[in-house]
């Protein structure tokens, strides 16, 4: 009688190993691939910019020069198309970072909204990237944007907007 319970609790435990790996296989089968700067395509064609003389100088190399990202949007009953421009993808001790420059009609206040409102495709279109270099070219400056987590301790709710 013994050998009997052993074979049950076996079984059942078998069963129960057998149902978690099928339930995580179907949960990482159905989990989206995130998109990497691996699978970018980069632009050969890198124009000579006083961006890209400031990227440069800063330790940077520029691997791609000017790209566009279509950008396709699915409403009730249409499909809008837009896109985003990247300036250029610089590389800096095996990290790679996208980089938008500064532009006179668009200036950049730094501030947690503002770089939200400006930044953010970018940083959630490419999630592989380190960051986003934002190439300020009045003051000469590069300003290096990265994505954090979350974290509770840090975000006391007052930024409300």
């Amino acid at each position: 009688m013994n050998g009997q319970y052993d074979t049950i609790v076996i079984g059942v435990f078998a069963v129960c190993l057998i149902v978690w790996l099928f339930i995580g296989l179907r949960s990482w089968m159905n989990r989206p691939i995130p998109v990497s700067l691996a699978e970018l395509q980069l632009n050969e064609n890198i124009q000579d910019s006083p961006a890209l003389s400031l990227l440069e100088a800063n330790g940077y190399d520029v691997i791609s020069g000017k790209m566009k990202v279509p950008l396709a949007f699915e409403t009730d009953d249409s499909v809008l198309y837009s896109r985003l421009f990247i300036d250029y993808v610089a590389e800096r001790e095996d990290a790679r970072y996208l980089v938008k420059t500064s532009r006179r009609r668009q200036p950049i206040e730094l501030s947690g909204p503002a770089i939200r409102d400006r930044f953010l495709p970018y940083l959630l279109l490419y999630p592989g990237c380190e960051g986003l270099l934002y190439v300020d070219l009045e003051d000469s400056d590069i300003i290096v944007i990265r994505l954090m987590d979350y974290q509770e301790d840090v975000y006391d709710g007052e930024d409300m907007d």
